[in-house]
């Protein structure tokens, strides 16, 4: 049975445009940059879970209760956020285990390495997102 070669980033590595694109140590790059964003995002969900459980006692004021019932609706949100954002890094990270990742999903031309390393998990270029959100602009029902 043939063992998988472990692949090592070098200390201090940032990916650059003059090595091969989405070479093997690149995307063990990405990978660990997406899975360590993954795992803050999932620290931060149960320090926020466990706020909330906390945070039950109903309070006697209605402005306090408001108040309350506001900060609860916002921290809900940017948890259902969190839930998207881990879908679309899980979605990633799948694509550099089929080798798909880094590349356009409209021109399967390689995105910016800039690009990248700014969105983990975007899936067009800058051309492609720029006219994508044109389209997206002109064609909104207003």
């Amino acid at each position: 049975m043939a063992r998988k070669k472990t692949v090592r980033i070098p200390k201090n590595y940032k990916p650059t445009k003059s090595e091969a694109f989405m070479n093997p140590v690149m995307r063990k790059y990405f990978h660990r940059k997406l899975l360590d964003w993954k795992t803050e995002i999932l620290d931060d969900t149960g320090t926020t879970l466990e706020k909330l459980k906390s945070d039950t006692v109903q309070e006697a004021d209605l402005a306090d209760r408001a108040a309350s019932e506001a900060e609860r609706t916002v921290e809900l949100r940017t948890r259902e956020r969190a839930r998207k954002l881990i879908a679309k890094i899980d979605a990633a990270i799948l694509r550099i285990e089929n080798n798909s990742y880094g590349y356009c999903e409209e021109t399967l031309e390689p995105i910016s390495i800039k690009r990248l390393e700014a969105r983990p998990i975007a899936t067009l270029s800058i051309e492609a997102q720029e006219l994508h959100e044109r389209h997206e602009k002109t064609h909104r029902d207003d």
